[in-house]
């Protein structure tokens, strides 16, 4: 009988990710219960990206979207998923300015980013090492690039198909000129659960977050009707558009491919002396892995 209580048991695991309309959208079926996860309930929790990149330095969180270059500094306590990320492929943060800017011109130049975490900062650092962070909230950094307190700023989210409306000017295309250099797509954000969970529990959560995204992709216009809410200054075509930039294959799984440029970045931001001794060293957990 205790044996039988016990494998009934269920598990509550906090889901922390960001209050975005790509994240809504891939959490869309476990938020509403469309899918079901036996032995697993799931708490969710909303906060901005970097916010999460500095919590689960605390191990705040059972499972945490967090920013690829973060997973670096996070290594011992969390493994990544390998499901659920965002990766921009051939497409990624934007790189703005008031006026058009060369590359040459940006050593020493002031440019907004939206954390010190993010993926967007490691990418901006490797393509031009001398710039000069000044960390603004990720929406708010149009705003400061339009009033001329910062020189440049570096636009996530929905601010990438946003900010000609400002009439700003692209400096770079970040994920454009990663998969120029490497052939590969950016990745961004991944989703990390606590090591101490175990496999078996990493396991189930994988699977139960490839099903959420799946199940989103299958009923498209009802998961996109729901992430709407979320999709701040956009309308339901432009939400469109952008939630199919980062919720797709590259989501359901990284593949070889999507592992391998997991690898490439942050080795490269190993050698530029910007992750922690071993911070290059990734592994991941899948549904099918231990």
């Amino acid at each position: 009988m205790a044996t039988k209580q016990a494998a009934s048991k269920t598990q509550e695991i906090s889901l922390a990710h960001s209050p975005d309309s790509d994240d809504a959208f891939m959490f869309y079926a476990l938020a509403t219960h469309k899918v079901r996860t036996p032995g697993l309930k799931f708490t969710h929790v909303l906060s901005d990206i970097e916010t999460l990149n500095q919590e689960a330095k605390k191990e705040k969180y059972d499972v945490t979207a967090v920013s690829f270059y973060a997973s670096a500094f996070l290594q011992k306590n969390y493994v990544l998923l390998d499901c659920g990320a965002s990766f921009g492929d051939g497409y990624g943060p934007m790189l703005v300015a008031l006026h058009p800017m060369k590359r040459k011109e940006l050593a020493g130049k002031r440019v907004a980013v939206a954390g010190m975490l993010t993926t967007s900062y490691l990418a901006l650092k490797l393509y031009e090492p001398k710039i000069v962070p000044v960390v603004v909230p990720f929406d708010k950094i149009a705003d400061a690039v339009t009033a001329g307190t910062v020189d440049a700023g570096l636009l996530i989210h929905e601010g990438q198909l946003l900010y000609q409306q400002t009439g700003l000017h692209r400096v770079a295309d970040l994920g454009q000129w990663w998969s120029e250099e490497t052939g590969m797509p950016l990745p961004l954000g991944g989703n990390m659960i606590r090591r101490s969970l175990g496999p078996d529990v990493g396991r189930a959560v994988a699977k139960a977050i490839r099903q959420s995204v799946t199940y989103a992709l299958e009923h498209r216009e009802d998961a996109l009707k729901y992430a709407l809410q979320f999709a701040r200054d956009m309308d339901a075509d432009l939400a469109d558009k952008f939630v199919g930039m980062y919720v797709n294959h590259w989501t359901l799984g990284f593949g070889e491919k999507g592992r391998a440029a997991v690898r490439e970045l942050l080795a490269r931001g190993a050698k530029s002396g910007l992750l922690p001794a071993g911070g290059a060293e990734v592994d991941f957990l899948s549904e099918a892995n231990s």
